[in-house]
């Protein structure tokens, strides 16, 4: 069994926001499979379904963003998923919008979610797709700036690279050789 990881917030509030592109790549493959997250258990929202004649368990922690592991972890757990087997989706700062980068492992980078799944599953080494949302303008802090929702004109790239990520995805369910996904999907998105 494989298991996919989008990193948010819970809460309408936050829904839309860049620091919620994990979970809105999530919903997409969901929707565009026709399942639907409706599971909950250890402070995670989640499903077990075949994607491709894969089975694969799609979790959201409903535990905010820098407590991630805590939702993760049991889930992994209670359903016997191997380390090699997860994928984590989750927005990146330091890249600019469109811009897709996939690694095998590596350090948190000031991510907090990724910071608590490293804590949780006590190594970094597992696979991740980390998403650019780019870094604020001007004055605006960084919190306020992940947490804002993406604009118009920002939505039209980032319905693009929210498809590109779902087929990545899709490509890691029946992919053996990870080097190879991130040599299909690492760059921007066009």
């Amino acid at each position: 069994m494989k298991c996919i990881v989008g990193l948010g917030n819970i809460g309408r509030k936050y829904d839309g926001t860049r620091h919620n592109i994990g979970f809105m790549v999530v919903d997409e493959l969901a929707k565009k499979h026709h399942i639907e997250l409706d599971k909950q258990k250890f402070n995670g929202l989640y499903t077990v379904a075949m994607i491709n004649g894969e089975k694969v368990l799609l979790i959201e922690p409903m535990t905010y963003m820098n407590l991630s592991g805590e939702a993760v972890r049991p889930l992994m757990d209670y359903y016997k998923v191997a380390l090699e087997d997860l994928l984590v989706l989750y927005d990146d700062l330091d890249m600019p919008p469109g811009r897709l980068r996939l690694r095998q492992k590596g350090s948190a980078g000031g991510h907090n979610g990724i910071r608590s799944m490293i804590q949780h599953l006590g190594t970094d080494q597992f696979k991740r797709i980390r998403i650019g949302i780019g870094r604020p303008n001007g004055r605006m802090s960084v919190p306020n700036f992940v947490l804002q929702r993406f604009t118009d004109d920002e939505m039209i790239v980032m319905d693009r690279v929210i498809d590109r990520t779902v087929e990545a995805c899709e490509t890691f369910l029946t992919q053996e050789r990870f080097e190879n996904i991130m040599n299909q999907y690492n760059g921007d998105v066009n």
